[in-house]
């Protein structure tokens, strides 16, 4: 029998597992819904910057048996808002979004701030891992970051930084280095304060909008660099998802030195699989159908994430905050059911 923290890490391992586990990690792949905060009366926005509403609202995830971790925080500012960029909060309804970008050109970079760990929005994500962690229940802790490209785009308007690419290439290397350390500071911090393994998602950096090239120089190094240095510092598990339809760079995304790697749902995974031979591979459930499908469609895919060979059963992004419980505890109730029907198939899984 293996806790939710042993089943994970060993399907990250690629050891012996009964089932694959059933995660929704936080961050960009927010896991929280209306229903969920009506049922604790942890509330968005005040459990965004409060760590025991924080605290209490990713305990809900796992006590209302929806996924298999705890993950914190609930969206993807964080990082941008400490180094300078001006938050929207959002209601019940409507995560926090950038409100008003921090530089006007990647040449202002050094302006930006380093992130205070001991203030403000980071200093309630570290307490709330704090709190977590003294439930010392066997169920995994993931902190979340988001990735470089999509904090450089929270900085600066994503318009002016693509452009800037091609046209300022070395002042956004220098951004991208300065965010990229920052984010792996934070990271650390997070697994100081009691995190069991890191996800960082980098929505911006699909490769459908940076290309190929621009991918392998400027998504694929400074992902690299915050594992590296996270590493360096902490034994841990990373897991990065990207979004995106993935075929313009499946043939370069094995460079990324994840531990598990996570896909949107439009991925096709029987082929993108041929290019990530002995890779664990986490997905890629359609959170559009998770809120307005029915049980058995939800069912249906789930299974065919099994018969797949997902070693991480998870959604593909964030859920939508409408989406009902019911529902989204469907995936984690097939993946039992399957199971039971077939222990023997998640054995030594490879």
């Amino acid at each position: 029998m293996f806790t939710e923290k042993e089943r994970l890490f060993n399907a990250i391992d690629k050891k012996d597992i009964d089932r694959p586990p059933c995660i929704c990690p936080g961050g960009m792949m927010n896991m929280v819904t209306k229903e969920l905060m009506q049922k604790t009366d942890a509330i968005w926005p005040d459990a965004h910057s409060n760590s025991d509403l924080m605290t209490e609202l990713s305990r809900a995830v796992y006590t209302f048996g929806l996924f298999e971790n705890y993950g914190v925080p609930f969206c993807m500012t964080v990082e941008a808002e400490a180094m300078g960029s001006s938050v929207n909060f959002g209601d019940m309804m409507i995560e926090p979004h950038i409100a008003e970008y921090c530089l006007k050109q990647s040449a202002e970079w050094n302006s930006l701030k380093k992130i205070d760990f001991e203030s403000g929005r980071a200093a309630v994500v570290l307490d709330s891992i704090k709190k977590l962690k003294e439930y010392k229940d066997g169920v995994p802790i993931i902190g979340n970051l988001t990735g470089p490209v999509s904090v450089a785009t929270s900085v600066l308007d994503p318009n002016i930084f693509y452009r800037g690419l091609k046209k300022h290439k070395e002042a956004s290397k220098c951004l991208m280095n300065f965010i990229s350390e920052q984010i792996a500071l934070f990271g650390i911090k997070q697994l100081e304060a009691g995190a069991d393994c890191i996800t960082i998602s980098d929505p911006s950096a699909t490769g459908e909008i940076l290309g190929p090239a621009a991918f392998k120089e400027f998504a694929i190094p400074y992902i690299n660099q915050i594992i590296d240095k996270i590493k360096s510092c902490c034994d841990t598990r990373i897991i990065v998802h990207i979004c995106g339809n993935m075929n313009i760079v499946k043939n370069i995304i094995a460079d990324i030195k994840a531990d598990a790697l996570s896909f949107d749902s439009m991925v096709n995974i029987k082929d993108i699989k041929k290019e990530l031979e002995g890779h664990t591979i986490m997905g890629n459930i359609n959170t559009y159908m998770l809120e307005f499908g029915s049980k058995e469609k939800i069912r249906t895919s789930t299974l065919k994430c099994i018969n797949d060979g997902f070693h991480i059963i998870s959604p593909a992004c964030g859920l939508g905050v409408g989406t009902g419980l019911e529902n989204i505890s469907s995936i984690l109730s097939t993946i039992k059911e399957a199971a039971n029907v077939d222990n023997k198939k998640f054995h030594s899984k490879g």
